[in-house]
């Protein structure tokens, strides 16, 4: 699996080594970039321009790139022991991908689930600079099967909704084991789906204003749901 990005690239070189295959360079780095990466013991390997262009398929590769090993999703039994999980349905975009996972390893959450048949993890990685690797998860397609699997373990499900309950009124003091659930950019979570849900929360706008990015939407309600 082939990441690219100087920044993904000197975090899996400091935290995840054991998982890199090779490592390669298209560019001319200072000494101390270069002596970091020399230590690190791995053979490194010079591109040209034109071959890191076709290995990082036109993508900002920055002169970094790794090849590692394939990622491992986490097991749903497993995951279902944690306290507080986050469900992403309908999220197509990998910027908001990636960023949504990096602040839900930074804030503590313990495992995240992608509803739907597939998720690139090659570009996952690379977008959420790292972050992927050191958070647990999982792929499963019928989301409300997984509401429900969830309920079944004493999961209480929380739907983003711009027209769900204020976020800052929420009490969350007694409540052990939660999931919130995120939709896509556009349509946010079907009816069908809110209804699922035990309780559907939102953020309140100011200045005539109806929205946010998912993934700043998420970053606002997840710090909330952690540090009620």
């Amino acid at each position: 699996m082939l990441v690219y990005g100087k920044q993904v690239f000197f975090y899996i070189l400091e935290h995840y080594p054991d998982m890199i295959n090779e490592i390669y360079l298209a560019k001319e780095c200072d000494f101390k970039t270069f002596n970091k990466i020399a230590k690190s013991g791995f053979k490194i390997k010079k591109l040209d321009f034109k071959t890191a262009q076709s290995y990082a398929r036109g993508g900002n590769h920055q002169g970094f790139l790794m090849d590692i090993k394939d990622f491992v999703f986490a097991d749903f039994n497993e995951m279902k022991k944690n306290d507080f999980l986050i469900i992403l349905c309908g999220i197509t975009d990998m910027g908001n991908i990636g960023a949504i996972i990096r602040t839900a390893y930074a804030l503590g959450v313990q495992g995240l689930i992608f509803s739907g048949n597939q998720l690139a993890m090659q570009n996952v990685i690379r977008t959420s600079s790292g972050a992927a690797l050191g958070l647990p998860i999982v792929v499963k397609n019928d989301i409300l099967g997984l509401i429900n699997e969830l309920k079944q373990m004493n999961f209480t499900i929380y739907a983003a909704d711009k027209e769900g309950k204020e976020i800052h009124s929420l009490k969350l003091s007694n409540v052990k084991k939660k999931a919130l659930v995120l939709g896509s950019e556009g349509f946010g979570l079907s009816a069908k789906i809110i209804k699922k849900c035990d309780e559907s929360i939102g953020i309140a706008m100011k200045n005539q204003f109806d929205s946010l990015n998912v993934s700043a939407a998420f970053a606002i309600l997840c710090d909330r749901m952690i540090n009620e």
